[in-house]
């Protein structure tokens, strides 16, 4: 017969009270340890329990930076007299899961203890800690598995490569996680967006400048690639750099040296390129507005980024992660997601892609007043179901299959034996269906 874990609780900063209740906890099976605030450090557990005082009132931020990072949920013990003081309302509802006034009533304590521990393993579920190295490439859907897997191949070479993708699936990621992956990644990884910094300015911006060089130029500058020098140089909207300087970038790949602008003495420089596009280079060569030189020095390895509406099943766990995230910036707490706004997120295109989506969830967290996300402070209350053109009874069919998978996988995606049984199905029709519609 299995033996289940004991549940891990931490009582922090204690008192007689509090002391006294633990026998009655360790009895019903919770593993508790205690500790004052400072001395929390590193320390993990299922369910914390805090004795809230004046102090932690008048000085917060240890007792936010402790609940925002922890990852569980906190229940605050209040003396009569500390339940008294103004604004402790707010606070604890704002960071708490729920509280208790002393003397403990012990069955209460236990009953919600039990349901703290449950919503803690609930908002557990996906979650991945905001300093977590490889945080940049979340998701568990086939086009992310399949990325990963690219990347890593990709890394260790020394060729360039071409990232390509719509606006907001994560271009520079890609580029960081090529770069932390390969032999250079103890050396600089420079990003410059050539469409985001005026003509006049981005040869002096890539090349550097000599003192004196042109008016304004009071002293010697170095430029992006040089900065790069030994490490990454990634290129973003690579599309958007003007004739001139492609001639300049081309001849760079081409001698590995530069010249600074105003200067005569060639400057070596060993960096790896990326370069980054979300524009047909293509058709930009075809109506020449970019070099079929350089499109090929820069395309010997290509990455293309998935859009999120193809990512089926990562919408959610990515939008726990930035909740986590923001929480931090906003000095809220993290929220989850209520029913209708994990069903709005599902529904929703996502034309912005995983950029919109940090944003809404960001906007999502300073407007929420509960303790869940709802879909209007999302801003997605008025989606409205775009009517698809008269088909076929096939056609209709097959549309309604592959939605039902979408959504069952948008809420079920760490569980593939409950999303069958939701939809009712067996597990093998249901990865026979996943197959035929090429999802995962």
């Amino acid at each position: 017969m299995a033996v289940t874990a004991p549940r891990r609780l931490l009582v922090v900063d204690p008192c007689e009270d509090c002391h006294g209740l633990l026998p009655d906890l360790r009895t019903a099976g919770w593993a508790v340890d205690s500790c004052a605030l400072e001395a929390v450090g590193e320390r993990s557990c299922d369910v914390g329990l805090l004795r809230l005082q004046a102090f932690h009132l008048e000085r917060p931020e240890a007792v936010k930076e402790l609940i925002g990072r922890s990852g569980t949920e906190w229940i605050a013990v209040l003396s009569p007299e500390v339940l008294r003081l103004q604004n402790v309302g707010d606070f604890v509802c704002e960071w708490f899961f729920d509280f208790h006034t002393l003397p403990f009533d012990v069955a209460r304590v236990q009953v919600t203890l039990g349901r703290a521990f449950g919503m803690a393993r609930l908002r557990g579920k996906g979650s991945v800690p905001v300093d977590e190295p490889e945080h940049e490439l979340l998701g568990d859907s086939r086009p992310i598995r399949e990325l990963r897997k690219l990347l890593a191949k990709l890394a260790p070479t020394e060729s360039p490569v071409l990232i390509r993708g719509d606006s907001g699936t994560g271009k520079e990621l890609v580029a960081k996680t090529l770069h932390r992956k390969s032999q250079r990644h103890a050396k600089p990884f420079v990003a410059i967006n050539c469409g985001a910094i005026p003509e006049h300015l981005i040869q002096s911006e890539l090349f550097g400048h000599e003192k004196g060089a042109f008016t304004g130029a009071h002293q010697r500058k170095v430029g992006r690639i040089e900065a790069a020098n030994g490490g990454t140089l990634f290129l973003d909207e690579i599309g958007d750099l003007p004739m001139e300087l492609q001639a300049n970038l081309l001849r760079f790949l081409q001698e590995k040296q530069i010249e600074r602008v105003g200067g005569s003495q060639p400057i070596p420089v060993d960096v790896r390129v990326l370069a980054a596009t979300h524009v047909d280079l293509e058709a930009a060569v075809a109506k020449g507005t970019f070099r079929e030189d350089l499109y090929y020095r820069l395309n010997v390895l290509q990455v293309v980024t998935a859009p999120l509406r193809d990512r089926h099943g990562d919408v959610a766990m990515l939008a726990n992660h930035f909740a986590r995230f923001y929480s931090q910036e906003t000095g809220r707490r993290p929220r989850s997601f209520s029913e209708e706004a994990l069903v709005s997120m599902g529904q929703h295109p996502w034309p912005g892609n995983v950029r919109e989506l940090a944003n809404r969830v960001r906007r999502g967290l300073v407007l929420a007043e509960g303790r869940q996300i709802e879909a209007v402070d999302l801003g997605l209350q008025a989606e409205q179901a775009i009517s698809p053109p008269m088909a076929t009874l096939e056609d209709y069919k097959h549309r309604a299959e592959r939605q039902a998978l979408c959504d069952v996988l948008n809420r079920h995606s760490d569980n593939l034996s409950v999303a069958a049984r939701v939809l009712g199905i067996s597990r093998p029709t249901f990865y026979r269906l996943l197959h035929k519609h090429q999802i995962r």
